[in-house]
């Protein structure tokens, strides 16, 4: 497996792209999880292009920890978006690539979690995830998500028996989601509001999100700010106050910026 800190290095002309795409953080590590990651939420990159790795974001976006401490530090950011920009510009390449790095003796049997930051942006993106999963059925793959639709159309039909998810609170399609059918997880103020709900805490290791039971409750971080704007509530009922406060007003959210529209193989949020 490629070790914790993979560097960059020159693939096509003048293009710089990730040698090793699976990285592992301190609290991965510890659980034995690989992860894939992508920038949080809207940007720029170094060529201009904008772009939105989490377009169905709704109030997380406003408290996302990806968007907070080592995640803003510029030699992480560039490899975040080296990353995005492998997918943007060459979507083939990046699933060949993938699908060879999972394919090594060391990721037999491991976990990897898709997106330590960033969700399934588009169709053609989803589809490459899930062509890799059917590829490499020894690995095992998770996510949290806030795609719902897109997962109601492209995963749920069929899903690869490898591939387990759980859709999360505080996006804009949180009216599709229903507790008493779907895997979710919420964010929560502190681990005493998980358990005043009833739902189990996925805080002793992230895998509980998709292994434990089916409500996942989320301690949120204890970045002050943050918790101010969260306010002691949970990011459901922050979401649907932000959505009921949008219909009284009668409109609907201003667009997230950086949006940009898809083209013919590279595929855009």
């Amino acid at each position: 497996m490629p070790a914790s800190h993979p560097d960059t290095g020159p693939h096509a002309a003048g293009d710089v792209r990730p040698r090793r795409l699976l990285t592992q953080n301190r609290e991965m590590k510890a659980i034995g999880v690989w992860n894939w990651t992508l920038p949080a939420w809207a940007g720029r990159l170094a060529d201009g292009r904008t772009y939105n790795t989490c377009p169905s974001a709704g109030i997380c976006a406003r408290v996302c920890y990806a968007r907070n401490g080592t995640y803003l530090w510029p030699a992480v950011r560039a490899r975040h978006q080296a990353n995005l920009m492998f997918v943007l510009d060459d979507l083939p390449g990046w699933e060949a690539v993938m699908t060879a790095e999972l394919g090594r003796r060391a990721a037999q049997g491991r976990w990897i979690r898709i997106h330590d930051s960033g969700d399934f942006f588009c169709d053609e993106y989803l589809a490459a995830w899930l062509r890799i999963c059917h590829a490499r059925p020894e690995v095992r793959f998770y996510c949290y998500t806030k795609e719902v639709d897109r997962f109601r159309r492209l995963v749920e039909p069929d899903p690869p028996a490898n591939l387990f998810w759980v859709y999360s609170y505080g996006g804009t399609q949180d009216g599709a989601l229903d507790p008493t059918v779907d895997r979710v997880a919420d964010v929560f103020p502190d681990e005493a509001a998980i358990s005043e709900a009833g739902w189990a805490s996925q805080e002793a290791s992230d895998l509980l999100a998709v292994l434990g039971p089916p409500l996942v409750g989320i301690p949120a971080n204890r970045i002050p700010a943050f918790l101010r704007r969260l306010a002691g509530r949970r990011f459901s009922t922050w979401q649907a106050e932000t959505q009921r406060g949008v219909h009284r007003r009668g409109r609907l959210p201003r667009p997230t910026p950086g949006t940009a529209a898809p083209a013919a193989r590279r595929p855009t949020a």
